[in-house]
């Protein structure tokens, strides 16, 4: 029988207080995990928290700044002591800063290869030795469209993107023996609050152009839920796909296998 269950299970979603990473969460809860998320700043975990209660769910939430190795490696052994040696990591923690690349300082740059790339490499590397000590270990990089498109205004991230790519599937290669896997997901665009702006109708009624152009490059004729990402995460997460190592599956509606419509 497929083993898509995750009960007895230790998952450490980064930064899951809301959006894409607070939905993996909770289907890794209703599979049977605990749940343990991080995010930047008191606020944010305690928010995060209180939506998980409200879902029925016992999170553990702890304020970690991911960029930060020092910090990242005292919040694992706090884990590790205080609830158990983590199964399951997700690298959700991320930013886009939308600035044309000649307009952009090297320090914005810099600054989103760290949250976006760093810092995967960091937790990791944290991760790593327990899942090799406990003889099993899935690990899940929230990777992007942008991990195989550029677009306009998005340097930093698709190059932060695009090295996630590769390093999910270097750590495959290294660490495969150990029987841990590492994939990606890479969401396509996904209705959030971050991007309801995107998708607000017009004073006349007509659909915001950004809206209508995602529209029309996705088969699926409709923007993701984060719901849509539960499904795959868990799978994944699962035993399910203890042969599957190095892959980004790709939740985009068919965004990447479609050229678009011929214009009129």
């Amino acid at each position: 029988m497929v083993n898509f269950s995750l009960e007895g299970k230790i998952a450490l979603v980064t930064g899951a207080s809301y959006g894409i990473g607070f939905a993996i969460a909770t289907g890794f809860a209703q599979a049977g995990a605990t749940i343990v998320f991080n995010d930047i700043k008191q606020e944010l975990v305690d928010k995060g928290l209180a939506a998980y209660k409200e879902l029925g769910i016992n999170a553990h939430g702890y304020v970690c700044d991911v960029t930060d190795e020092k910090a990242v490696n005292a919040f694992i052994a706090q884990i590790e002591k205080e609830i158990g040696v983590i199964d399951i990591l997700v690298n959700n923690a991320g930013i886009i800063k939308r600035i044309p690349m000649c307009d952009m300082t090297a320090a914005e740059f810099r600054q989103v290869i760290d949250v976006d790339l760093n810092a995967p490499f960091i937790v990791s590397k944290a991760v790593i030795p327990g899942m090799i000590k406990k003889g099993h270990g899935k690990i899940i990089n929230i990777c992007s469209m942008m991990s195989e498109l550029g677009r306009e205004t998005v340097s930093a991230y698709a190059a932060a993107k695009g090295g996630l790519k590769m390093l999910t599937r270097n750590i495959a290669s290294e660490y495969g023996e150990y029987n841990i896997q590492c994939n990606g997901i890479g969401p396509g665009y996904i209705a959030t609050p971050q991007t309801a702006p995107l998708r607000e109708p017009q004073p006349d009624g007509s659909r915001h152009p950004f809206d209508a152009f995602i529209v029309a490059k996705t088969p699926a004729a409709r923007w993701g839920t984060p719901e849509d990402l539960m499904g795959p995460a868990v799978f994944l997460a699962s035993d399910a796909s203890n042969f599957v190592n190095g892959h980004v599956l790709y939740v985009d509606g068919g965004i990447l296998a479609y050229i678009g419509k011929q214009p009129k």
